[in-house]
């Protein structure tokens, strides 16, 4: 007896007790160890309707309880309140249910119920189990501890009243708000410009993230952006986190709207209402993909250009067939909206993507990628890359108004395909990099002003990561490639690229702290727009990151 009062009562903690009282009482104990306190906890159910099924039977041995192991550090306790006691009780079922919390209310009725039945033994003598001396040191010890049991009670009371104040004020039980900002000073510091200036803007995004099931996620976000890319003449070099002159806005607009959930353990499936992208739908395999917060500071360097032709409203699906190799279908409109000619779920703009992504360690991963698109363009490399706004933008003949040109509006499909790779060499050292081949071909002649033709555009990129350099969170990155270059044109209005432009990057993201990032970073273009005859354009760009 001695012992088990000890154990009840000596060190920091309190020991676990369980009682049934009557029918209407169903109790049981759970101990929950931290920062070296103990709290005991009784839960209790009542219930006057308590039907047969719910009530607790006694036990005469703790291996009748299916879920008490002899590793629970409460084992030991357990099985001496049962085959010694008599005290302790399980459900039907024959579990324990150890892990459920209690009120202090119920840890109250089950110590009474468990000393009346210390009493009961006692008073009828059936054992030699309990004696004055051992009631003389139980209340000793009490004394002895008297001080550490009231600070007990008063951290109790102040985590219930804490719990209390955060369940009240809480922003929401199935919603998580979480939020970002990105503010960069920029400039183009070398080379022929349209704009000269160092400019200063800022990205604010406030996210939602709503679960009702624990599985499932309601993803919202709302932004404003004002950065602002810097006007070389050529989309090469335009910034992850920056938007054209035309974009820019402070205005607050829904940015994305989407819903995840699991179809199966093995298949996940996303509903995107807005702004949806490839990398909502699939793994770019790319370690600088952070979408403009982190990683990469370029369009270019974030992923394979043609992940860009998935733009707009759609769906998603991932199948995975085993723990490495997963199938990603996807398809996104980008004026799902608009229910006006040409535009809609299927007459207007749209990207189709099926990628194999095959992952046999986490060292290695690599990516196959098909994206039949419609009116869309790559947004990154030479004007000729992009020939829906080329076009727009150029003046053509007109064959029936002679001596008179006027931009051309006419629709392209493509066909794009890639391939792309990561390799982790070491913890702190990833290779990686990716090919990029779009097919695109005009679908009208606008009346004869245009003639039917096709594109080869290529891209590539090589990228060589450090992760974690000099601090934990810490990434310095450099990456060498060409951007979006056509290399054979049938289309009369629309010359191939003469020359190569290199694109080379470099950027170190260093980690200030959970909620702070700075990255300062800088992209060399060698010949913008494939173009030799332009001057090298240097652009630099000093990005902060705050989330919360």
């Amino acid at each position: 007896m001695n012992k088990v009062f000890r154990a009840f009562l000596t060190g920091p903690i309190l020991g676990a007790m369980m009682v049934i009282g009557s029918d209407s009482i169903a109790a049981q104990t759970v101990i929950n160890l931290e920062d070296k306190q103990k709290a005991v906890v009784i839960q209790k159910d009542r219930d006057d309707n308590t039907n047969q099924e719910n009530v607790l039977a006694q036990v005469t041995s703790v291996s009748q309880l299916s879920d008490v192991q002899t590793t629970d550090w409460a084992f030991q306790a357990l099985q001496s309140l049962v085959e010694r006691y008599g005290c302790i009780a399980g459900y039907p079922n024959q579990t324990y249910r150890g892990n459920r919390a209690l009120t202090r209310y119920e840890f109250a009725a089950g110590l009474n119920a468990c000393l009346d039945r210390v009493n009961e033994l006692i008073a009828t003598a059936t054992a030699d189990l309990v004696t004055r001396e051992d009631l003389a040191t139980l209340q000793k010890l009490q004394e002895e501890f008297s001080a550490e049991l009231a600070t007990l009670r008063g951290r109790v009371d102040a985590v219930e009243a804490r719990t209390a104040q955060l369940e009240a004020n809480q922003f929401s039980t199935t919603s998580k708000l979480e939020g970002e900002v990105v503010t960069a000073v920029v400039d183009a510091l070398e080379g022929d410009t349209n704009e000269d200036n160092t400019t200063f803007g800022a990205r604010a995004r406030i996210n939602f993230v709503t679960s009702f099931t624990g599985k499932d996620t309601l993803y919202t976000r709302l932004q404003t952006n004002n950065i602002v890319s810097p006007n070389i003449g050529t989309p090469e070099g335009n910034l992850a986190f920056g938007e054209s002159s035309d974009d820019a806005t402070t205005d607050v607009a829904l940015d994305a709207l989407w819903y995840g959930f699991s179809l199966t353990e093995a298949t996940n499936v996303i509903a995107i209402a807005n702004a949806g992208a490839a990398d909502d739908i699939v793994d770019t395999v790319n370690l600088f993909d952070g979408d403009g917060t982190f990683g990469a500071i370029s369009s270019f360097g974030i992923r394979n250009p043609i992940y860009n032709h998935m733009d707009g409203a759609g769906l998603g699906i991932t199948q995975e067939f085993g723990d490495s190799l997963s199938l990603s279908l996807g398809y996104l409109a980008s004026s799902a909206a608009d229910p006006s000619t040409d535009n809609g779920i299927f007459n207007g703009p749209y990207g189709a993507l099926a990628q194999l992504t095959f992952e046999p360690s986490k060292h290695f991963k690599v990516g196959l990628t098909y994206i039949n698109a419609y009116n869309q363009q790559l947004g990154t490399g030479s004007l000729a890359a992009n020939p829906i706004s080329f076009l727009e933008n150029e003046n053509v003949p007109d064959p029936n108004n002679p001596g008179q040109t006027s931009p051309v509006e006419i629709p392209f499909s493509s066909n794009s395909y890639g391939i792309q790779a990561s390799l982790g060499i070491t913890d702190n050292i990833v290779l990686g990099g990716w090919v990029g081949y779009t097919n695109a071909q005009n679908l009208s002649t606008e009346g004869g002003r245009i003639d039917r033709g096709k594109l080869d555009i290529w891209n590539w990129a090589v990228t060589l990561g450090f992760p974690d350099l000099g601090k934990k969170g810490n990434l310095a990155g450099i990456i060498f490639g060409m951007e979006p270059k056509v290399t054979d044109s049938t289309i009369n209005e629309i010359n191939e690229d003469s020359d190569t432009s290199y694109h080379i990057e470099a950027f170190y993201q260093f980690q200030i702290n959970d909620n702070i990032a700075i990255t300062p970073g800088v992209i060399w273009l060698t010949a913008p727009n494939h173009n030799e005859n332009n001057d090298d354009v240097v652009i630099g760009a000093l990005r902060t990151t705050f989330t919360f």
